[in-house]
């Protein structure tokens, strides 16, 4: 059973959605019946690799209000995290751009290792508030999981793997793909949004007892609970 999932290193609610993903093929006891694949996704493409700016005085700006109102505006997803065991930092989480990450995880997918570099990439950027646009720190996050340093400042230094991701965008839109996290289980159902674990535990039962009936994707859950359109994710 193969589970395409979208998403971006710096959406809260993709961490939070992969977490009940995994919980959900836990509790259905399919773990060693799906394969799950990540699938690149920018929200916002201009972004620049690092910024000083605060996440608060990212959001001030775009929503022209004082930071301590942006503050109160995460204030819900941090309590979404800790449902599934994450204690986000947004008082240090500055904003990047994730396309040097994506490319980096490209390369480690192709070295055996998606769901390593997957993770560490988030758990980097909303547990320990690094700077995932900085090449010194993506090179520490591969050697941290086992990859070499010096192969992997030779992938950041050059163009490899932007194809790759730009085909997983493409891809994406032409799923239907607005938001992320977005989930495609088998090219059978979609899941938009990071829903409860009940709701990947029922997608993932009708795919194992229906697998083959239909080729048409259904959307599964309430529409867009938990999703980042853009750079804005809708709390």
């Amino acid at each position: 059973m193969k589970i395409e999932v979208w998403s971006d290193y710096v959406c809260p609610f993709c961490y939070i959605g992969k977490r009940r993903l995994e919980d959900a093929i836990a509790t259905t006891g399919l773990a060693q019946n799906v394969d799950v694949q990540f699938k690149a996704y920018e929200l916002d493409p201009n972004s620049p690799a690092f910024s000083d700016k605060s996440t608060y005085e990212m959001l001030a700006e775009k929503y022209q209000t004082t930071p301590e109102a942006a503050k109160q505006m995460t204030v819900s997803v941090k309590q979404q995290a800790q449902t599934v065991g994450l204690e986000y930092d947004f008082d240090r989480i500055k904003p990047a751009n994730t396309f040097d990450a994506h490319r980096l995880a490209k390369w480690a997918e192709a070295q055996g290792k998606p769901a390593e570099v997957s993770e560490r990439l988030l758990k980097a950027y909303f547990i320990e508030a690094q700077e995932i646009g900085r090449h010194e720190v993506l090179l520490d996050l591969a050697e941290e999981i086992g990859l070499d340093r010096t192969s992997a400042a030779e992938i950041l230094s050059s163009n490899s793997y932007e194809a790759e991701v730009k085909q997983d965008i493409q891809e994406g839109m032409s799923l239907g793909v607005q938001g992320v996290p977005f989930f495609v289980i088998n090219r059978k159902y979609a899941i938009s949004g990071a829903q409860p674990a009940e709701a990947f535990a029922e997608a993932l039962r009708k795919v194992a007892e229906e697998e083959g009936i239909s080729t048409k994707l259904q959307t599964l859950g309430q529409d867009n609970v938990g999703i980042c359109k853009d750079d804005n994710c809708e709390i």
